[in-house]
């Protein structure tokens, strides 16, 4: 049998209202670990809009096809250093990652479908409060990213 390990592309896709209020999701197998939707490409060849919107339903149960739900590419990417208790999940020699990052705009604040073998808890915070609490320097700084976009339009 041959290893299959993660390939070192995901997608972060910060799920929010038009008011910039937050969804944050705990891990179930570390609690106290906030964090927005996030997952890595099932292949190397697979859009990151694809596997954006995978990650979402799998994480969430939300179609970001529905009706008033908008999916965006922020022209964003991260790289940073995998923390070495996950390693062990990607190739040796691995220990970088790069992460693209979406928006996905909902009309409102909705209870999800959480995974449970992923996810443990869900709450839904007003921008500023919800970049506090993300355990990931780049999720958080995802976030506070919201209030940009929302000057922009």
């Amino acid at each position: 049998m041959t290893a299959s390990f993660k390939i070192p592309l995901s997608v972060l896709v910060v799920v929010h209202t038009p008011a910039l209020e937050v969804l944050l999701i705990e891990r179930a197998t570390a609690p106290g670990f906030w964090q927005s939707v996030t997952g890595s490409l099932d292949a190397k060849d697979e859009p990151f809009e694809v596997a954006a919107a995978r990650e979402v339903m799998e994480e969430t149960g939300l179609d970001v096809t529905a009706p008033g739900h908008q999916l965006s590419d922020w022209g964003l990417q991260n790289t940073y250093e995998i923390y070495p208790e996950w390693r062990h999940r990607y190739a040796p020699g691995v220990w970088q990652n790069t992460e693209r990052v979406f928006g996905l705009c909902v009309p409102a604040p909705t209870t999800v479908t959480l995974n449970p073998r992923e996810h443990r808890n869900q709450m839904w915070l007003p921008r500023l409060e919800a970049a506090d609490l993300c355990f990931s320097f780049s999720n958080a700084e995802a976030i506070l990213w919201l209030s940009r976009l929302a000057d922009s339009s």
